[in-house]
């Protein structure tokens, strides 16, 4: 079925859609009753809250979808600030012409990352535009921060080391593919850090600062914490983990991996003398075979990248527009 603008007209038609596409896949007690608003248990510690949009195209790619996408980009916020995911809302722009399979196919993906999370979609809305057939999604989260657990990009400190979760580039590079007719096997990365970033709180290593390496890649990512923090971080070229397939579309593209996009990786700045011990638990946590330190924070400012030519290059956020738009 092609969607129409009854679908978005609050009636019989949209309570059809709701139940018959996005109901049946999110399915949990607190959704069940269809309420105005969704009352949640209350935790200890404090609220952990963040808000996000996602408008990417295409809908499907190699890796992933926008459902796969909006539920772990999410998440992943929450994670950053060392918090514990517990609930979702998710909000649809339908475009007129989409078919309600294409929305089934998002939703149950939505589901599955959801429960991989260990989150629950709780509330959300529907609203049908005019158009051709595409979705947009915004997500609102929310979590818990237990008490004594401190994680910001203010607080990186000299003395820290610079972990890397995993491979730089994979998300743009499968996006970028998909809108260009590229064919290659480069999978998007995009899922929820969960089991990584509660692996470390639990062994109780000391994360000054975690973000996840999204919209502006690393070199944005790390100029904003040196800011934050008024804290140098030098980082090895030759460090930066790339798969060959990446590096191989960077090279044929003219691409910088540093401003590269991923949806599931993250960096950590920790003591240096817990180096060892958290990336044997990020490399054996879900999607952090890959983990690597990838340089050290001092006293200073800005970012710098000692190139594999032994040269010293100086690393900005990202000026412009970074193409394609990645979520």
């Amino acid at each position: 079925m092609k969607i129409t603008l009854a679908e978005g007209a609050g009636g019989v038609s949209t309570a059809r859609l709701i139940s018959e596409v996005f109901a049946k896949h999110f399915e949990n007690p607190i959704l069940a009753g269809m309420e105005d608003a969704a009352l949640l248990p209350a935790e200890s510690g404090r609220i952990a809250l963040t808000t996000d949009s996602f408008v990417v195209t295409p809908l499907f790619f190699r890796g992933g979808d926008i459902g796969r996408l909006a539920v772990a980009g999410t998440v992943n916020d929450l994670l950053m600030r060392g918090a514990t995911p517990r609930y979702l809302t998710a909000a649809f722009i339908i475009e007129t012409g989409t078919d309600t399979d294409t929305l089934d196919r998002i939703a149950c993906s939505m589901a599955a990352t959801a429960r991989e999370a260990g989150v629950l979609i709780v509330a959300g809305d529907t609203k049908v535009v005019e158009g051709s057939g595409q979705v947009f999604i915004n997500t609102t989260g929310v979590g818990f921060v237990p008490d004594g657990v401190e994680v910001s990009a203010s607080r990186a400190q000299a003395g820290d080391v610079v972990l890397l979760s995993g491979t730089l580039g994979d998300h743009h590079a499968a996006l970028l593919s998909a809108r260009m007719g590229i064919e290659n096997q480069i999978e998007s990365d995009a899922a929820p850090l969960t089991a990584m970033v509660q692996a470390l709180l639990s062994a109780g290593i000391h994360l000054h600062a975690m973000r996840d390496v999204t919209r502006g890649g690393l070199g944005t990512v790390l100029a904003e914490i040196a800011e934050a923090s008024s804290v140098q971080i030098e980082l090895e070229e030759d460090a930066l983990p790339m798969t060959p397939a990446v590096k191989s579309f960077c090279g044929l593209l003219g691409l910088s991996p540093l401003y590269m996009g991923n949806e599931g990786k993250l960096i950590a700045l920790l003591p240096a003398e817990e180096a060892e011990p958290a990336l044997e638990i990020v490399r054996s946590s879900p999607y952090g075979e890959n983990a690597t330190v990838i340089g050290t924070v001092t006293a200073g400012e800005g970012v710098t990248l000692r190139t594999a030519l032994g040269g010293i290059r100086r690393i900005g956020p990202l000026v412009g527009e970074g193409l394609p738009r990645i979520c």
